[in-house]
């Protein structure tokens, strides 16, 4: 019987079941939230190469890749490969959030707040599978790509903020700038969260459909969205340029201001690229880069306004003089 409890224990709570047996070092920890960021990157352009090369069909049900086989076909050739490929990258992703929530729930005291963060990530995967699934059964309605992106955009920003978390304390939040700047963070992230979800429209409106044969675009004209598209990311960039002003006039820590500098790179590389795209027919290669680029920028804008502010890790109480000497006897 009391072999047999060790087992029932790994079964009924195995999260709990190996954080007693296994402490993870900070470096495993980090290295778990940064595997978890990387492949919520990973997983948006590996989609975007299925819709570019038309294989958004190439499984034709789900969550089988045809009514009789679970697993892509010969009779599905190329395009079946890349879209069965990217499914697979799936479980690639949820293995890499199990890390993260495994290595967080082992941590010596428990990190609540980061297995927390792990959950969450866990949801959004499962959700955007699910919803991914309703993309396949609705014949690619642009309506439910577009979802789709915008689930994926929410789970790099929980990976950001776990992978900002894994680098600092669990203690309550302390500014390192002014009131004013860091609602000018929040207007900057409203703004680029606009710009996404623009972006989703010039793509639901646009050429790439993601397969082949006629897919129902939504009904907006493809050049005043990608007008209005431009618009937003202008507004994004002059938002930019006033944070990267601002931290300098209040003269923040040196590592915000990089930030500042690095969203400034990234947004001018990304403004470059659709540009580019815009005036030789959109190319694949560069609507990729294109979308790589929009995962960037949307990481540097979280990590600015995550650099606003710091969380010390919590120090033990120091006890007392008299408690001291009592422990020394």
């Amino acid at each position: 019987m009391h072999k047999a409890t060790p087992t029932i224990g790994a079964v009924l709570n195995p999260f709990a079941y190996i954080a007693d047996r296994w402490t993870p070092s900070p470096r495993t920890v980090r290295r778990a939230a940064t595997a978890a960021l990387l492949m919520s990157v990973a997983i948006i352009v590996t989609g975007g190469a299925v819709r570019l090369t038309g294989s958004g069909l190439g499984c034709d049900t789900w969550p089988k890749c045809t009514d009789d086989s679970l697993v892509v076909t010969q009779a599905q050739g190329f395009h079946g490969a890349i879209e069965f490929g990217n499914r697979m990258l799936t479980y690639v992703l949820s293995a890499a959030v199990g890390w993260f929530i495994l290595a967080a729930r082992s941590t010596k005291p428990w990190r609540q707040s980061l297995t927390k963060l792990g959950w969450a990530q866990f949801a959004l995967v499962m959700g955007n599978a699910v919803l991914g699934g309703i993309t396949v059964l609705t014949g690619l309605n642009p309506y439910s790509v577009a979802g789709h992106f915008l689930l994926a955009t929410g789970l790099i920003a929980v990976t950001t903020v776990s992978w900002q978390r894994t680098r600092e304390g669990d203690g309550a939040p302390r500014p390192r700038v002014p009131g004013p700047v860091r609602k000018l963070s929040w207007a900057l992230i409203a703004t680029t969260l606009v710009l996404i979800a623009a972006g989703t429209v010039v793509t639901g409106s646009g050429p790439h459909a993601g397969d082949k044969s006629e897919i129902k675009r939504m009904p907006f004209d493809w050049a005043a969205t990608a007008h209005v598209h431009a618009v937003a990311a202008w507004l994004v960039c002059a938002l930019a340029v006033a944070m990267w002003l601002a931290l300098r006039v209040v003269d923040a820590p040196t590592d915000t201001r990089a930030r500042a500098r690095d969203l400034l790179i990234v947004l001018l590389a990304q403004g470059g690229i659709g540009y580019v795209q815009f005036f030789t027919e959109l190319p694949e290669l560069l609507v990729a880069a294109h979308m790589l680029g929009s995962c960037l920028v949307w990481i540097a804008v979280l990590r600015i306004a995550l650099s606003l502010r710091e969380r010390p890790v919590e120090q033990a109480e120091i006890p007392a003089q008299g408690d001291a000497q009592l422990s020394t006897v």
